[in-house]
């Protein structure tokens, strides 16, 4: 490279990384499309039909710019949840919030803890901001508080990172696990509390938090239960100083005007919502009896996916996986072991999902 397209060191020295290989790269390598697009825990449900309305309405002005403030989802989220409305930061996703904290909060070669086989994207950022990562395993399938907190004393971590429910297990800790890890969170750490599968979670899982409780940050997004991935709207709800540290660093006008437009629309559908979790209850069900059908174990699930244990190691499950792919069936699954036995395998309409059976049943007659 010459000195006229140099990097920055930090960049320099990373890889070409990228933490999910998109269903419609994985479509032109096959050379067909998918069937079934079952991998990416998107919600094959769809958006209420409020919020596509509202967004057709607005397109006729997308020559705005969306506002810069958020300030009718702001309000609206803060009514939602009982906070303030300096309470919440509305992003690009949980995952461009979840950019933007580390930017915030991590110094090069401060250490970030989190869960071997947690979500990559957020690793992703942590290294290109030049902070260190502290892994402990999963145990029993489930991310371990206790260790991540016991890490966190032992290496003075900057931030620990927490899903609940978790992705990609889809296991659950009760509030009151959740309050306590919150409870013993170090001093000098702050917990990233990733609830972005929150509303697909019985009630027992979700904790009460003090917006002000400065030992948490916590974030949610319209990505999933709201089936507006496409869209990329999250926000975070946390101190009001930790919020407003936001506006030194964030991209002011990178939310789209339409997505706003609709993400307001689909919080006011209430109904909806409950209409979708419903679908995603019964969807699980049915991943649950396909799984059986075939002889594998569906693990329980709080969210909108379910991993299946194919009943051997990860080479098996990858050659599962990959079957699939050549079935026409878009699925994912763990990176690390042991919780690479399985696939990953989201909710969608029943069509879907009896396209998965078919394929799932060619697949290991296949490999038999």
């Amino acid at each position: 490279m010459t000195d006229r397209l140099r990097f920055a060191p930090l960049p320099a020295a990373l890889p070409a990384t990228v933490p999910f290989t998109g269903p419609e790269t994985l479509e032109l390598r096959r050379g067909a499309p998918f069937a079934a697009r079952l991998g990416a825990n998107e919600n094959g449900f769809g958006p209420s039909p409020r919020a596509i309305a509202a967004m057709r309405s607005a397109d006729a002005e997308i020559w705005k710019y969306g506002d810069p403030d958020n300030r009718e989802l702001r309000l609206a989220l803060a009514a939602h949840h009982g906070v303030a409305p300096e309470n919440i930061m509305i992003g690009e996703g949980i995952d461009g919030l979840l950019g933007l904290l580390v930017r915030l909060t991590v110094a090069e070669g401060d250490v970030v803890v989190t869960s071997e086989g947690g979500y990559p994207t957020f690793n992703y950022h942590v290294t290109g901001f030049g902070g260190v990562l502290s892994k402990v395993p999963y145990r029993n399938d489930a991310e371990d508080p206790d260790a991540l907190i016991a890490r966190a004393e032992e290496t003075a971590a900057r931030l620990i990172y927490f899903a609940n429910p978790d992705n990609p297990m889809a296991s659950w800790h009760p509030a009151s696990r959740v309050e306590a890890m919150i409870a013993a969170v170090p001093s000098g750490s702050l917990l990233v509390l990733d609830e972005a599968y929150a509303e697909f979670a019985p009630q027992e899982a979700i904790p009460e938090v003090d917006p002000e409780d400065e030992r948490v940050i916590r974030f949610r997004t319209f990505s999933k239960a709201y089936g507006m991935a496409g869209a990329r709207v999250g926000y975070a709800i946390g101190p009001k100083r930790l919020i407003a540290g936001f506006d030194r660093i964030r991209n002011h006008f990178g939310m789209n005007r339409s997505a706003q437009i609709g993400a307001l629309a689909a919080l006011e559908d209430q109904a909806w919502l409950r209409e979708t979790v419903s679908k995603v209850r019964i969807a699980r069900d049915q991943i649950g009896a396909i799984a059986r059908k075939h002889g594998l174990a569906a693990l329980p699930s709080a969210t909108n996916f379910v991993a299946i244990d194919c009943g051997r190691d990860g080479d098996f499950a990858r050659r599962v996986l990959a079957g699939l792919a050549e079935q026409g069936i878009f699925a994912r699954m763990p990176g690390v072991a042991p919780q690479d036995r399985c696939i990953r395998v989201s909710c969608g309409p029943k069509s879907e999902l009896e396209s998965f059976d078919t394929a799932l049943g060619v697949v290991l007659a296949g490999l038999d």
